[in-house]
């Protein structure tokens, strides 16, 4: 979810990561290059990574975690995402049961081989997405599934580590990790967390000084701090749909046809203006305006609809 995400991004990072304009950089692994056919690439972590717990991170802690991934038996969510990673549809709907016909290799310590089925354009950019991250086998042996289960049965490789939730309480913290490779390039000391389910009380505190950032989460919110000198809009990778009953049970809901005329009669605009007062953008699919960029430099989303 994305609650995850955040903290996953901040405390952990991939083979690549991402300039501000979104587009891919060096990781953890300094330089990468791929076969002509776009079937394999080569990855080459930096040398002497180590996890926050100082876990020497190796290209193997790659490979456990994609293999973990893939296993049905993980039930990942975003195990459909390895799509077009040789023989990874096969392990994950259970046809193929050993997991190292996966198409990753560890060449050495600081050497990744991956191959895929198919050329992939989006490969090089989901090198930055959190599934695609390392996992430290040698410390999440021990844990079976009480992996990641609070912040201190995990460990870091990103930039902050992070602390101080068990499970299920309201406050936590990122903060500064000194094993991060690239540690100096961090600014700040961390940030501190509070899960407030109430927006009316999350925006009080934030009024009262007491937060240094809140959603508006209510059209009303919107509507009333809409021109503040505060409001900030950023944007989020992100679309939002409804989502019709399909079980199979109503049976209009079968017809092709009919799923058809009901997309064709919804009116995206007044949906997306009214819940938020103007200020979220007309969808015109699945993929969110400003996700990314065309070769030609135009936005991926506009061609995708």
């Amino acid at each position: 979810d994305s609650y995850a995400f955040l903290v996953a991004a901040n405390s952990q990072e991939g083979l690549l990561s991402r300039k501000s304009n979104g587009s891919p950089k060096a990781g953890l692994a300094k330089s990468w290059s791929h076969s002509k056919d776009g079937l394999t690439w080569t990855f080459h972590l930096r040398k002497g990574l180590k996890w926050s717990n100082g876990d020497k991170l190796t290209a193997s802690d790659f490979v456990y975690a994609w293999q973990r991934t893939v296993n049905p038996k993980t039930a990942s969510q975003y195990a459909y995402i390895y799509s077009g990673i040789k023989n990874a549809d096969a392990i994950n709907s259970g046809k193929d049961k050993d997991l190292s016909s996966l198409g990753i290799k560890a060449k050495g310590e600081n050497t990744l081989v991956v191959t895929l089925s198919h050329p992939m354009p989006q490969f090089e950019n989901l090198m930055a997405f959190p599934v695609f991250f390392a996992q430290d086998e040698k410390f999440e042996k021990g844990l079976g599934k009480k992996v990641g289960t609070s912040s201190s049965k995990q460990v870091y490789d990103g930039p902050y580590k992070f602390v101080g939730w068990n499970g299920s309480n309201k406050k936590f913290k990122l903060v500064p990790n000194k094993n991060y490779w690239d540690a100096k390039a961090v600014k700040n000391k961390g940030v501190n967390f509070q899960v407030i389910t109430d927006p009316t009380a999350a925006l009080a505190l934030y009024n009262k000084g007491e937060l240094d950032q809140v959603s508006l989460t209510t059209s009303q919110q919107i509507k009333k701090y809409k021109n503040s000198k505060n409001l900030k809009i950023y944007n989020n990778s992100r679309t939002d749909y409804i989502e019709y009953n399909q079980t199979g049970k109503v049976k209009g809901l079968t017809n092709a046809k009919i799923r058809e005329a009901l997309n064709l009669a919804t009116d995206r605009k007044s949906i997306s203006q009214s819940v938020s007062e103007g200020l979220d953008g007309i969808p015109t699919g699945m993929t969110p305006a400003g996700l990314a960029k065309t070769a030609t430099g135009g936005d991926f989303a506009k061609a995708a609809a």
